[in-house]
């Protein structure tokens, strides 16, 4: 089970590129969830050949989505070629937030499903899939107008599962009651991208955005996820996606076995 660990980058954010794939490949980790601003810093071409030359993985290129910018169309093609020279298959789309000053919550919601249709082809083209990630509710405002797995299929439904999937992530959707129901659903429509965990920990801290715990240090059913997404079929990563102080001031060695091996009690 453990072979299907992948590490997100933000969960070691401040582990330099260079070690951080060099440092999973020594742990014996075979795949790694990257995100576009360090990819860009480092050099997507540099970057791309350092992935191969470790043997390792991209589980997920992080992120395109954020639909309300005036620039989202062209920036998540960009997104989307990214991610192809990358060789992940998957690019994970937030939605984004109402514009500034907006209270038109159905006119987000349709902007994205307009974005996606323009998008979707693209991707298709480049052996990408856009995988929806639904975010808890507190997001809705300024990061994410998709809530629920639901909302997500049903916005990924007019297009191909080859270029439209969702996220499955433990920390935005456990709090759902349909959620069992929305799991087996992407899973009968072959739209599962991608699987991530994380914890979620009471009382948030005041940084809610970096308020995620690490697994098995919160209230999150980690291993029932992970069965309820196996049960649908899904053989693919488990991508551990951790946004918390705590862990980014550890070197990057001691928080990937700490991942690792919270990873092996709670969620394998």
């Amino acid at each position: 089970m453990t072979t299907r660990f992948s590490l997100n980058q933000w969960t070691t954010r401040h582990w330099p590129m260079p070690d951080l794939l060099a440092g999973c490949a020594s742990a014996g980790v075979h795949g790694v969830g990257l995100w576009r601003e360090p990819v860009a810093e480092y050099g997507l071409a540099r970057t791309a050949k350092l992935v191969r030359d470790h043997g390792l993985a991209v589980t997920s290129l992080c992120r395109g989505g954020f639909f309300q910018n005036p620039d989202a169309l062209d920036d998540n093609r960009r997104a989307i070629e990214e991610a192809a020279a990358l060789g992940t298959p998957v690019l994970c789309l937030v939605s984004g937030g109402l514009p500034d000053g907006s209270r038109d919550l159905d006119g987000a919601r349709s902007r994205v499903a307009d974005l996606l249709a323009e998008l979707a082809p693209y991707a298709g083209e480049h052996g990408v899939q856009l995988a929806l990630e639904p975010l808890h509710p507190m997001y809705c405002s300024d990061r994410c107008v998709v809530s629920t797995l639901a909302q997500a299929l049903d916005l990924a439904a007019p297009f191909s599962p080859t270029q439209v999937g969702v996220m499955v992530d433990t920390y935005h959707l456990w709090w759902d009651p349909d959620v069992w129901d929305g799991i087996a659903r992407a899973g009968a429509e072959g739209r599962i991208a991608l699987f991530q965990v994380a914890d979620w920990v009471t009382p948030l801290p005041e940084g809610v955005l970096t308020g995620r715990g690490m697994l098995g240090d919160g209230r999150i059913e980690l291993r029932r996820f992970r069965e309820a997404v196996d049960a649908t079929g899904y053989t693919g990563p488990v991508e551990v996606e951790i946004f918390n102080d705590e862990l980014w001031a550890m070197p990057g060695p001691a928080a990937l076995d700490l991942a690792l091996s919270r990873y092996a009690q709670h969620v394998a």
